[in-house]
């Protein structure tokens, strides 16, 4: 690569708290999005490839952290709004024998609420016209309130006309939702702008239904995605572009041990791996790769030296 493409994820980082063997807590950071952006700031280091977090923050230390993690992982700032006398959003995370976790939120007066309110939409649409790539989900959507969400749509829209591809996981999550009816739409008006969507089939079959990946695949295409890779655990996922569509086997006999940014390592993965030229197939498997690093360490971030070398 010559010119450096930049990429923006949006979202919210929380505070996280996470159960201990000894029944403590391990304080850390994260979110469905920053995770993602921390795996493709690891990914991208060695190429032209600059990945920025736009959110908005408080004046605390917590949010000051925040920022030093990030900026120690390599992803850009610049772009963050801070709100004196705000604070982040904090979950707690509990994980059974199984691996799989479950999470209580309270983040009802996060700083990350408000990144389009105020003269804060101008600063966030300004923004991300800069974007070759821009990444959200719908943790994102469910944090803004009707209003808010509608100017950060608008404001896709101009990114959008600038060049701007949107790449959108609906990650959907009830409790972040008055009723399934609103977060359906709001769903569905994100996939309508999206280039490339990186869902999951257990998030579209709690919103519309159980689904086969054919039938979620080609639900999500009517909308007008013409790249989809559907994700479907440990059986693999399934790839659609231009109309064609074929699964990509996940690997085998991985034992979780916490199943935490599973997802969010896969997008990271894939989103890279097709920026940098690969082919979709080879992008879904750097996904699978990583997200199979990912669920054998504890915690949404592993260790840098767990990543491996290529993914």
């Amino acid at each position: 690569m010559t010119d450096e493409m930049k990429i923006a994820a949006i979202g919210e980082c929380m505070i996280e708290l996470s159960s201990r063997p000894d029944g403590g807590l391990a304080l850390a950071y994260g979110g469905d999005t920053l995770n993602t952006a921390v795996y493709l700031a690891r990914l991208c280091h060695d190429d032209a490839i600059s990945v920025d977090y736009l959110t908005a923050l408080g004046d605390d230390p917590y949010s000051d952290e925040m920022l030093a993690f990030w900026q120690r992982e390599g992803i850009g700032t610049d772009k963050v709004v801070r709100l004196p006398g705000r604070l982040p959003g904090l979950y707690t995370i509990r994980t059974d024998q199984g691996g799989e976790r479950s999470f209580h939120y309270w983040r009802s007066a996060a700083a990350a609420c408000e990144m389009m309110a105020g003269e804060n939409e101008k600063h966030l649409a300004e923004a991300l016209c800069e974007y070759d790539l821009i990444y959200l989900s719908g943790i994102t959507l469910s944090i803004l309130n009707i209003a808010d969400r509608a100017k950060l749509l608008g404001a896709l829209d101009d990114a959008a006309a600038e060049g701007a591809r949107i790449a959108f996981d609906c990650n959907y999550r009830p409790r972040g939702w008055p009723d399934e009816r609103a977060a359906r739409r709001a769903m569905d008006e994100m996939y309508r702008r999206s280039h490339v969507a990186l869902p999951s089939l257990d998030d579209e079959c709690a919103l519309h239904g159980a689904m086969d990946l054919e039938t979620a695949a080609q639900r999500i295409a009517d909308l007008g995605v013409g790249e989809i890779c559907l994700k479907d655990g440990g059986a693999g996922c399934l790839q659609r572009l231009r109309h064609q569509a074929h699964i990509i086997a996940a690997q085998k006999d991985i034992v979780p041990l916490d199943t935490t940014a599973a997802g969010d390592s896969f997008n990271a993965a894939y989103l890279y791996h097709r920026l940098r030229g690969d082919t979709a197939d080879a992008a879904a498997l750097a996904g699978h790769h990583l997200a199979a690093k990912v669920i054998q360490h504890p915690g949404a971030v592993i260790p840098l030296d767990a990543m491996g070398e290529e993914t």
